[in-house]
């Protein structure tokens, strides 16, 4: 049986070059590359869509180098945020030219008034999402984890903020990471299949920071009830590998960070863990 399209995304071989990662990915037999716009050389698109092509790669979810309207503790400047949205339109606009299947977008932290601060996230998504739509792309919302700071954080808040922007080019991301211990999760899953635009694949066990993940197998989520649901859903769009490991260039230089792989051993890895989990999904219980 074929395996669902399945994608890297950069951040999981991040030391890495972007010519580094289409190799990488390229070897490891992946149907498409999440790019990381810090990745991009400045001034030189062209040729890093020219590189892309040849690899045959699809681009996938890709990440602005501000995707959120309130700062957070990762996407940190600018502070002002009508200057981030500027920076996250022309993100959108950049990315554009690379065909790809969705620019990652997010909320942001919260400040002093969590209200005022939703209407910020709002005003900001949709003219984001207008961006996208003048220049044909689809926009992906990503929840974090409130222990991770964030003002949307439950698929259910996600879902409200989605409606309240109204753009029919904004969808869901759901990364395993930071959507696990949700309850319900698994019912949520095959319920609302329809509204995700990629899966972010990737593995946790008494995580040391954020910046502890795993590659998939190597950890304790259940993996295989998420894939299943997701079948029995109907979905049919692409799972992305994102894994952050810090080798001391955030806080911790953990011995065992995968950055300090090669990155093809990495993309191997990631995409073995991936099938196997696939390969074992289970269809959800019948409901009562």
């Amino acid at each position: 049986m074929p395996y669902p399209p399945f994608s890297i995304s950069e951040t999981t071989t991040y030391p890495a070059t972007f010519e580094e990662d289409l190799a990488a990915y390229k070897a490891a037999g992946v149907d498409g590359i999440g790019i990381w716009e810090f990745k991009l050389p400045k001034g030189q698109d062209a040729r890093s869509i020219e590189a892309l092509r040849a690899s045959g790669l699809k681009a996938t979810i890709c990440v602005p180098e501000v995707p959120c309207i309130m700062p957070d503790a990762y996407f940190r400047e600018p502070r002002d945020p009508m200057d981030r949205r500027k920076e996250l339109c022309a993100s959108i606009r950049r990315f554009a030219a690379f065909d790809l299947v969705g620019v990652m977008v997010l909320a942001g932290a919260p400040g002093d008034d969590p209200v005022q601060d939703r209407r910020t996230i709002v005003d900001g998504l949709k003219a984001a999402a207008d961006t996208a739509g003048e220049v044909g792309v689809e926009l992906g919302f990503e929840a974090i984890r409130k222990d991770a700071g964030s003002l949307i954080w439950t698929l259910p808040e996600t879902l409200g903020l989605l409606e309240d922007i109204g753009a029919p080019n904004l969808r869901v991301i759901f990364d395993a990471w930071h959507f696990w211990d949700l309850p319900g999760i698994v019912d949520d899953l095959r319920k609302y299949a329809d509204r995700f635009i990629c899966i972010q694949v990737n593995d946790r066990r008494r995580p040391r920071s954020w910046a502890d993940r795993l590659l998939p197998g190597d950890g304790d989520l259940d993996l295989p009830a998420f894939f299943g649901a997701l079948d029995a859903g109907g979905f049919k769009g692409w799972y992305d590998l994102e894994v952050f490991s810090d080798d001391g260039r955030w806080a911790e230089a953990y011995p065992d960070s995968v950055y300090k792989l090669k990155p093809v051993d990495v993309a191997k890895r990631g995409v073995a863990g991936f099938r196997k989990a696939w390969d074992e999904r289970k269809a959800p219980a019948a409901q009562k």
